[in-house]
């Protein structure tokens, strides 16, 4: 028997056929996720600008602080996998329950090592100079988020998931 090909058939096979393979991966959810990540990073200068009066620079590549970039990017990975691939699939389960663990986490155990820490700097700090643990570096105390902070990545990141499944 002959087989019809349709013009879109056809079309479609030349373009597969001589098309270039992408440098930008067309994986909606995994951009959302990282273009989330990116964006909550940058908005760290001017939230800690806002917060502090100074420029700083090096919020940009630091844990913590207004919004979590932790909670933007799962939030952004879920929601993103819920629209492009329905809420009853078995990957935006997993997405979902994994955006909640790092949501809490950061909520919970990090932010109360961060606090931790910060007593800890402040007790060393007030040892005298001839102690031998006063003279060891402080500990990072910007680790966590608080649940306001963490609320703000999970609200950027369902927005960004948004636009990014609309523009696609």
């Amino acid at each position: 028997m002959d087989e019809v090909i349709t013009a879109s058939d056809a079309s479609a096979a030349f373009r597969s056929a001589t098309s270039e393979p992408s440098i930008v991966p067309s994986n909606i959810p995994l951009l959302s996720a990282l273009l989330s990540l990116a964006l909550a990073q940058f908005l760290k200068i001017f939230t800690s600008w806002y917060k502090d009066r100074r420029w700083d620079s090096r919020k940009m590549l630091g844990s913590g602080g207004m919004p979590s970039s932790h909670s933007a990017t799962v939030m952004a990975l879920a929601v993103s996998i819920g629209l492009q691939e329905g809420v009853e699939a078995s990957s935006f389960a997993i997405a979902l329950v994994l955006a909640c663990v790092v949501m809490y986490d950061a909520t919970g155990v990090r932010l109360h090592a961060g606090r931790q820490a910060e007593l800890l700097n402040q007790i060393v700090c007030e040892l005298p100079p001839e102690h031998p643990v006063s003279s060891i570096k402080p500990l990072r105390d910007s680790l966590g988020h608080t649940p306001i902070q963490v609320l703000a990545g999970a609200v950027l990141g369902c927005i960004v998931a948004y636009l990014m499944r609309s523009s696609s």
